[in-house]
This record gives C-alpha cells, sequence and structure tokens, in this order.
C-alpha cells in the first residue's frame, strides 16, 4: 500500500534539537536570555526592508491566542463593546473578545477569497453608527464598535490600505491576526521596501503553533509601535508583575521583592520553546522558499483546470495554508465527499475554517442565520485544504496533484 502523507508535518533538524538541548543544560527553563533574544531578533527581522518598523516592539507569548487576547486588553476593550471580524477564522480570533466581556461582530469576506471585505465592513460599521444591530436581518449585536480584526488567511497576505481607511474613519483600532502569516511580506512597486504582514495596524499577533512557517511547537508574538502598548503587554503577560522572572533573578535588587499592578495572565513564553523559535527563525526564509515552490507547483497544476478555482496570491505571500475551491458546475460530489475520498487513500486534508457564525455558541448567542454572510457560505463550502509542508518530497507532491485531478475527473459532471 502506497504510504500515507499526512496533513502537516512540522520541519526540525539538528540546529533546533541543540538549541532546545542547550536550555536543559543550562539550568533554566523558564521565561530568561532565550526569550529576550528571540524578541529582538524577531524584531529585526521585521525590520528588512521595512523602514517604518525601527521603532517596533516585539513581545513573545505562550500562543497566539494570548497575544490576541494581551492586544485587546491593551486597547482597553470594555464590556458589550463591539469587535468586528470575518467569521472564517479559528474560533480564537473570537473568543478573546468574549474573553473581556466584549460582543463579535461577523463581517463578510470578498466574493471567492477569505479575507474580509471592505465594503462589508463599512456597511456594517455605517448600521452600528447610526444605532442598528450588525446585520441587516436586525440580528446580532448593536453598540459601539472599537476595533477590527482582519485576518491573513493562510498566509495570504490581505492588503490593509482599504482597512487602514475605514478604521480611521471610524476611529477604530486595527488588530492584525497574522497567525498565519509570517513572514509575509507585501513589496513596494518601486523599491524593495515594503510591509510585513502583522505590522500595518495598531498591534499584530503571530504564531508559531506546530503547523506554522516556524514553530516553537505552541507560541506566539505581538509586534506594535506604541510603547504604552507594548509595556502593557510585557506587565499583563506574566501576572501583571511590573519585575520580569528573568530580571528578578539576575539583577542586583532583591530577587524575592516584586509588585502586583494588575490582574495579569499566565501568558509568557518558556526559554525551551524560544530556543526552538530562535533556530526555526534562521532558517524562515528557506523553508518560506519550501513553501511558496510547492504552491507554485499547486498552482501550475489547478490554476487552468475548469474543476478547480485558485485564490489569487502574492509574491511574498507565506502560503501556510493551499485552499483549493473545488468547482460545483464541473464537479458532482461535495466538498466533504471529496475530502473523505482523498482521506481514504491516505492524503490528509483539513477545511479551514467552518464559519464561526455557524458554530452553535455564536449562532445562538446573537441569533444569527447562517445566510448573513453568504460570500463566507460559498467560499467554505467549495474549499479544501491540501498539504503543504517543508519535507513532502516530488513523489508525494505529485502523489497528491494526480489524486486531486483523478477525483474531479472521475466525478466530472
Amino acid at each position: 500500500m502506497t504510504d500515507s502523507i499526512p496533513f502537516a508535518r512540522p520541519y526540525i533538524g539538528k540546529e533546533e534539537e541543540e538549541a532546545v538541548l542547550s536550555v536543559l543544560r543550562s539550568g533554566w527553563l523558564t521565561t530568561g536570555k532565550e526569550t529576550l533574544s528571540f524578541e529582538e531578533e524577531f524584531c529585526n527581522f521585521l525590520k528588512q526592508n521595512c523602514p517604518e518598523n525601527d521603532s517596533l516592539f516585539c513581545m513573545a507569548v505562550n500562543s497566539a491566542t494570548s497575544g490576541l487576547h494581551l492586544a485587546l486588553e491593551a486597547i482597553g476593550l470594555k464590556e458589550k463593546e463591539l469587535v468586528l471580524l470575518p467569521s472564517m477564522t479559528f474560533t480564537a480570533t473570537a473568543e478573546v473578545v468574549r474573553y473581556l466581556g466584549g460582543e463579535v461582530v461577523f463581517v463578510d469576506v470578498i466574493k471567492g477569497g477569505y479575507h474580509i471585505d471592505p465594503l462589508a465592513l463599512e456597511k456594517t460599521l455605517d448600521r452600528l453608527k447610526s444605532g442598528k444591530s450588525a446585520y441587516s436581518d436586525d440580528s446580532g449585536p448593536c453598540g459601539n464598535a472599537v476595533a477590527v480584526m482582519p485576518v491573513h488567511y493562510g498566509g495570504l497576505a490581505r492588503e490593509m490600505d482599504e482597512i487602514l481607511d475605514i478604521a480611521e474613519k471610524y476611529k477604530i483600532k486595527v488588530i492584525e491576526d497574522a497567525a498565519h502569516s509570517f513572514p509575509s511580506f507585501i513589496p513596494n512597486e518601486i523599491n524593495e521596501n515594503g510591509k510585513w504582514a502583522g505590522t500595518m495596524g495598531d498591534l499584530g499577533v503571530y504564531s508559531f503553533y506546530a503547523t506554522k512557517t516556524i514553530t516553537t511547537g505552541e507560541g506566539g508574538m505581538v509586534a506594535c509601535r506604541n510603547k504604552e502598548y507594548a509595556d502593557r503587554i510585557k506587565i499583563m503577560r506574566s501576572h501583571g508583575i511590573d519585575r520580569s522572572i528573568w530580571t528578578r533573578y539576575t539583577d542586583t535588587k532583591a530577587s524575592w521583592y516584586y509588585e502586583v499592578v494588575e490582574p495579569g495572565f499566565k501568558y509568557n513564553i518558556p526559554d525551551i520553546l524560544s530556543a526552538l523559535g530562535r533556530a526555526q527563525l534562521k532558517r524562515a526564509n528557506s523553508l518560506l522558499k519550501m513553501r511558496q515552490e510547492m504552491a507554485e507547483l499547486f498552482d501550475a497544476a489547478f490554476g487552468n483546470d475548469e474543476h478547480f478555482f485558485v485564490p489569487p496570491t502574492g509574491k511574498g505571500d507565506a502560503r501556510h495554508l493551499y485552499p483549493l475551491q473545488l468547482n460545483p458546475e464541473k464537479i458532482s460530489i461535495t466538498r466533504d465527499e471529496f475530502a473523505l475520498k482523498m482521506q481514504d487513500v491516505g492524503i490528509g486534508v483539513s477545511v479551514h475554517y467552518i464559519p464561526l457564525h455557524i458554530q452553535p455558541y455564536y449562532k445562538n448567542r446573537y441569533k444569527l442565520d447562517g445566510n448573513i454572510l453568504p460570500a463566507t457560505i460559498n467560499t467554505y463550502s467549495r474549499s479544501i485544504s491540501l498539504p503543504i509542508w517543508p519535507g513532502l518530497n516530488d513523489t508525494q507532491l505529485e502523489r497528491i496533484i494526480t489524486v486531486v485531478k483523478d477525483l474531479a475527473n472521475k466525478y466530472n459532471k
């Protein structure tokens, strides 16, 4: 039987093993100098070809979920205030709003795409500003909108100019969910400079989960240029204590003395994970290149096939996911059936994501009809995520392509 191909697998080598072993031998396992170095090196990476990032702050945390929570806390999100975000995202994007007592407003995506639709965003903000509920069927929350959280879905960096203009017009903050998108770069058409996904809004949050372009197993990073936000996050990620663990044990003051200035959280990242992250960061460009080359191979195979739709991408996209859309006018089976048939022959696939507005919690809380976001439902019902991870060899890639095309031809309408 042909060997199975998992949906995802981390790319770990000797460098990562040695980095972790070095921390284990050091006698210091929790947040310390490795984490400080990881933050500095990550910041330096994002300063490349981006002069605007010279004043950037980077704060490592134990997950992107923690980072999003801290970002919302830093801007001062209060109970019943509204945060707008796409429904086609992982639950973490929305759940952190609820952690702070805020309310979630889902916005439709661009037709055929995965990113929040600026026209839908502005239309929703207009409704809220006029005192109406979020959706045209009078469902959903109403109230004061304070932030929008665009998602750079799948490593496909979202052009942010329109979103930023809308945010300025309505006086709301922008928190980029960049969990998928390190290191996605939007180049300037004139020169080599450009902007990194996650550095264009008020704050940006990255994930280093096991499947991401670089990984720490679990972990994340918050980036911003606002020193007040950065200082707040540094305190709140570690119990609201005014001195870091590393500082308390290495400076000349009494190691045992600290002050609790806020009721904070336990969101710090240990040095073991930061050491892994530093090793991965050193090979970020090579890992990115591998993903982009695989994505280009898929693009060439499926881009001109009438059975599929390949969403447009930019040359600097990280390609964390490879979402392929099936054409229901040319394929006689559903996306779910297609996915099962791929799994039956040993190829791991996934779906990103089941829209949050049809998930029981949000559907019931806001009394939502699944039809309120038609573009989201259309894209979701057609999308299947193919394996795309460094380490896939040519034989495996060709097998994925062959199986996908053979299934489409077999169930051709």
